[in-house]
């Protein structure tokens, strides 16, 4: 009797993160309280997992709700084998909520969020076959209808493999940008409102939708296109593109790009976070590679490259200019 009460507890509970993950207001604060939760018991996992089923059910139906989910765990009192996930793959895979569809009486398709924690890496196959490989820190929402598969990026990096339907077409957002698929393999990045396309195969459709006349160009295979919000245009560069999802194997890539930016993407593959002291600093550029296995390396060999110092404070690696003009960051 007391399991079965904890079981339900579980699902109550289970019950009331999946409709918190799907509002629209939901942050990031809320999804690493989820992660925590998940983290406690092997038992939160699997009652999540039950949920998301249900939803996926019941989503064919018309609309889910708390209380539709409620009605049908509550008093559930049978048993079933669920697939034994660990805790540690659930905080490296984040899924709030899974694929709805789109009801019959036509509402908007469900979100589907994807997140993955600092230093880790996760594929996943979307409902259409397009492949997706989530580099570290990245939130990713994916909601799809009948007549289009919308992607949005709100952080970190993603490399797509589209499964390539003309009738359909495929949209990544990225800050500013949108990005629609044509035949495709590719890269975004995105750093704020910094964004960074990498082109492997094919070809893609970018336009910023910032720009009032939404000025657009077409990127092909062996093409880097990047945006800047503080110089709001699309540049274009080569590339290797082999070299397009590089993070992939523990590989970061960067061209000419500011230290601000450098530094906010390392920050997404160490626990201890590096903070730049001096304003300084942040617009320094750097051209090279950082090995995501041997940050620290990088980090003693920064000051013979660009004119720093580095230090520990308080749990956090500190970037100091080392000229002496210093300023509040």
């Amino acid at each position: 009797m007391m399991a079965n009460t904890s079981n339900q507890q579980n699902l109550r509970v289970a019950a009331d993160w999946w409709v918190r993950l799907r509002d629209a207001k939901a942050g990031e604060h809320t999804t690493e309280r989820w992660l925590a939760w998940i983290d406690e018991d092997d038992a939160h996992l699997a009652a999540f997992e039950r949920i998301t089923e249900l939803a996926a059910r019941l989503g064919s139906l018309g609309e889910v709700s708390h209380a539709a989910l409620l009605a049908e765990f509550a008093p559930a009192t049978g048993s079933r084998r669920w697939w034994p996930l660990s805790a540690a793959a659930a905080a490296a895979l984040l899924v709030a909520g899974g694929y709805l569809g789109w009801s019959m009486l036509g509402r908007s398709p469900a979100a589907q969020l994807y997140a993955t924690p600092i230093a880790a890496q996760s594929e996943i196959t979307l409902d259409d076959g397009s492949r997706v490989a989530l580099g570290g820190a990245t939130r990713l929402t994916a909601r799809f209808s009948r007549s289009h598969r919308e992607v949005e990026l709100a952080e970190g990096e993603a490399y797509f493999e589209v499964a390539h339907n003309a009738s359909r077409p495929f949209v990544v957002h990225a800050g500013k940008l949108r990005i629609e698929d044509i035949g495709t393999a590719f890269d975004v990045r995105r750093t704020g409102d910094r964004v960074t396309i990498s082109m492997a195969e094919g070809r893609v459709r970018i336009v910023d939708s910032a720009s009032g006349e939404g000025r657009g160009l077409e990127a092909v295979a062996g093409q880097a296109v990047s945006y800047d919000p503080a110089h709001p245009a699309l540049n274009v560069t080569a590339t290797d593109p082999a070299q397009a999802a590089a993070w992939r194997y523990a590989r970061l890539e960067f061209d000419n790009e500011p230290l601000s930016v450098v530094v906010a993407n390392i920050n997404r593959y160490r626990a201890h976070p590096v903070r730049i002291a001096d304003t300084g600093l942040q617009s320094m550029t750097f051209t090279g590679t950082v090995k995501t296995n041997a940050i620290d390396d990088w980090l003693q060999a920064l000051p013979q490259v660009l004119p720093l110092t580095v230090s520990e404070v308080g749990g956090q690696t500190v970037l100091s200019d080392a000229r002496g003009r210093h300023g509040a960051s």
